[in-house]
């Protein structure tokens, strides 16, 4: 069922005119709705004239007076309403590739999406684009949008996605500038092959096309135990990632007397791995980056310090915090602030390795709830078990807005019971911690 509602937002104006769940969307002022780019342009107006077909098969047809840009407030089945595009490059560095035989379809797809990019964030080669996809942006002011640049070397680029028509990204970069799209851009940095001069030619290159460009971030490249046949890559260690923190800041430190900012940042995996301490929270500039793992280990601290004054002091609670090897001394520092506030608050940390993906895979988004089980099963978690948001996935199944699963199959709901123990979910940055430590705590006389 193509435009088919799987949500309707609370005090909203689909609420208001009595849209359900099931209802399918048909046409907004005899338009009718393809995709969600037409959807996003088409609600732009303050008179609407909508047909909805209801389960049944009637057929309403609705008048809306609202704000310019005001949403419906309603969310898809289909998150664009249409089959996501898929991407046709082999890149040396691909994660899908690095999967394992078994996990669920949807895993597997490697989507190449301008919408996606614009509506949830996911970044776009620009390859798998024909010229009238870059005019629809262009026309239907797409922006920001997120693309993977890797290098700006024509022919370096064509290997590393193993496409002969990847050379062209910068003059598509150009025209999109040049039509006042917003663009972020990132670089999965490959040590030895697009890092070093290769990535400051790149940086320089971007930077050209700033403020349409309007920041670059660099993350490491990721080796999962699976890659039998693929190309092959070396992982940065504490001399390759302090020479790239070293080979940048001089850019950074010229573009923030420019213009008041870095320009390029690099994840916080580099800092981790060279034992080098995060920049200054005014070097993130808002967390912009956060979902490359850019300024999380610094928003964290900030979140922590800033809240931690809200602790309930006269409350008591145990509490097993699980993350991964990279935020794992962070965390720890974490739970220590937080008793040494409330001693009456026990909070052990555990640190999961990594067997499902292989050891080199140290960040806690890709955990899976198999390695939790196992390394936890026999240890004394307390009362509460904490995760962070990012390590469950939901793949490309967007209309089941309430499910939570791990990468690999495992729901919330398996993990407590395997382990016994209630799990709470706590946002990736650590904003709700607090708040959930003090619901979960019993208050003592």
């Amino acid at each position: 069922m193509k435009n088919q509602i799987a949500k309707i937002l609370p005090g909203s104006i689909a609420e208001e005119i009595e849209l359900v769940v099931g209802d399918r969307l048909i046409s907004i002022n005899g338009n009718v709705v393809i995709d969600i780019i037409d959807y996003k342009f088409l609600i732009t107006d303050e008179l609407l004239h909508i047909e909805i077909e209801k389960a049944d098969g009637e057929v309403w047809e609705i008048e809306v007076e609202k704000e310019y840009d005001e949403d419906l407030g309603i969310q898809f089945v289909d998150a664009i309403l249409d089959k996501p595009k898929s991407c046709h490059n082999k890149c040396i560095f691909c994660f899908i590739d690095q999967l394992p035989e078994g996990m669920r379809e949807t895993l597997y797809f490697k989507d190449d999406d301008s919408r996606l990019s614009f509506f949830q964030g996911n970044f776009v080669t620009l390859t798998n684009m024909k010229e009238e996809d870059i005019d629809r942006i262009i026309r239907y002011k797409i922006s920001p949008i997120n693309v993977s640049v890797h290098t700006t070397d024509a022919e370096l680029r064509k290997v590393m996605l193993n496409n002969r028509f990847a050379g062209n990204v910068y003059d598509r970069l150009k025209r999109l500038a040049e039509a006042g799209i917003k663009i972020n851009c990132q670089v999965v940095s490959c040590p030895g092959i697009n890092n070093g001069p290769e990535l400051i030619k790149t940086i320089e290159d971007l930077y050209k096309l700033y403020p349409s460009i309007e920041n670059l971030a660099v993350v490491p490249v990721g080796i999962t135990k699976y890659r039998e046949g693929l190309f092959n890559l070396t992982l940065y260690d504490k001399n390759t990632a302090t020479q790239e923190i070293e080979d940048v800041k001089e850019l950074q430190e010229k573009y923030i007397r420019d213009i008041g900012s870095p320009f390029i940042r690099l994840s916080d995996e580099f800092y981790v791995t060279a034992q080098i301490d995060v920049p200054p929270e005014e070097f993130y500039d808002g967390y912009d980056q956060l979902e490359d793992g850019i300024g999380m280990i610094r928003l964290l601290r900030s979140v922590i310090e800033e809240d931690v004054a809200d602790l309930r002091l006269n409350s008591r609670g145990s509490f097993t915090f699980v993350t991964g090897h990279s935020a794992y001394e962070e965390i720890l520092q974490v739970a220590n602030k937080i008793t040494t506030c409330n001693n009456k608050i026990s909070i052990d940390v555990k640190k999961i390795v990594n067997d499902f993906f292989g050891e080199t895979i140290t960040v806690a988004g890709l955990l899976t709830g198999k390695d939790i089980i196992n390394q936890l099963k026999d240890e004394e978690l307390g009362e509460h078990l904490i995760i962070p948001s990012n390590m469950l996935k939901k793949g490309y199944e967007l209309g089941n807005y309430e499910e939570q699963i791990f990468l690999d199959n495992i729901t919330v709901s398996e993990l407590e019971k395997s382990l016994n123990t209630k799990v709470l979910i706590c946002d990736y940055s650590g904003e709700d911690l607090i708040h959930i430590i003090n619901v979960n705590s019993r208050e003592e006389e």
